[in-house]
């Protein structure tokens, strides 16, 4: 396996640490050892100002076309995107029927990078070599499993030495896992495997989502910002299915902005919800859809703000 040099949140993991006990510390630098810069490649210059790296979900415009997706990703605030496939999408379904070509000349028109690729349920192999084509890092699966780790990991060696070989990361999303386990699943987890870290999944406790953070930080390669809110699993009225969305619902995220900043946090954070039913965006129109992602990117600056204080 390739070197790498220490995380930049490295700092964080002392024995004379308020947040960790000897023998947390003991546990979690035994497993940074072995996985160390596993997200290496988006972790922040030391001395670089702590900002999130925005990176936008194409699910949150459901199926429309790839180009009017592309198009929105700089007025979001991102440099990045993330392709979803169905039934969340269909961006990753179009970009095969348009060619790799015409979609890196897409990107390269409204200066976009490929962040990652979502795939659920399905082998992700082929998923890294397409996202490594295109100049990205990751590829986004699931799920943390809810009890021992290792024979999950175990299971998906033969598509994570495709991962190894092509200097990828594959960030599994804790979709069903409590703090413990993702907890467990963090120290176990091999160099290409990180954590996309979801808080709608967990209880929705702000300030134990942020010490979750900081105790997984080596291992969080992406942030969604999105809350429970009143869920996304059944019809509902817009205004009450938007409260997924950071600075609509009652989850306070300055907790959790506040220890990316401490871990200094350099992954992604996507802005996210899910509508209902899933497949159509979040509202009418693309332009509606940006709208509401910065009125969400909005709350979370003036968290970057408290959390510099």
């Amino acid at each position: 396996m390739r070197q790498h040099p220490p995380p930049a949140n490295s700092s964080l993991l002392t024995p004379s640490s308020p947040m960790l006990t000897r023998r947390q510390f003991c546990v979690t630098s035994a497993a940074l050892a072995a996985s160390a810069g596993s997200v290496s490649f988006l972790r922040a210059v030391k001395d670089e100002p702590f900002k999130l790296n925005y990176m936008l979900a194409s699910a949150m415009y459901g199926k429309l076309p790839i180009a009017e997706v592309v198009a929105q990703v700089p007025k979001t605030g991102a440099a990045y995107i993330d392709l979803w496939r169905a039934p969340h999408a269909d961006q990753r379904e179009q970009v095969g029927k348009m060619g790799v070509d015409a979609f890196a000349a897409l990107l390269k028109k409204h200066e976009v990078k490929l962040g990652a690729a979502t795939i659920w349920g399905q082998p992700f192999a082929e998923e890294l070599r397409f996202v490594h084509k295109l100049g990205g890092k990751m590829v986004v699966t699931g799920f943390v499993p809810k009890s021992e780790p290792k024979p999950f990991i175990e299971k998906l060696k033969p598509q994570l030495a495709v991962a190894e070989e092509l200097n990828m990361t594959v960030a599994i999303e804790n979709h069903g896992a409590d703090f413990a386990a993702i907890r467990a699943f963090a120290q176990v987890a091999p160099p290409q495997v990180a954590i996309a870290l979801a808080p709608y999944h967990l209880p929705q406790d702000a300030k134990a989502i942020g010490k979750l953070i900081e105790d997984i930080a080596p291992k969080l390669g992406l942030f969604y910002a999105w809350q429970h809110g009143k869920g996304a699993m059944t019809r509902q009225p817009k205004e009450d299915e938007l409260l997924q969305l950071p600075g609509r619902g009652e989850l306070d995220f300055g907790p959790m902005v506040a220890a990316l900043k401490k871990a200094k946090y350099m992954g992604f954070t996507e802005i996210f919800m899910h509508p209902f039913p899933r497949g159509i965006p979040i509202l009418d129109t693309a332009e509606a859809v940006t709208e509401e992602i910065n009125r969400a990117r909005t709350y979370l600056a003036k968290a970057e703000v408290n959390a510099s204080h």
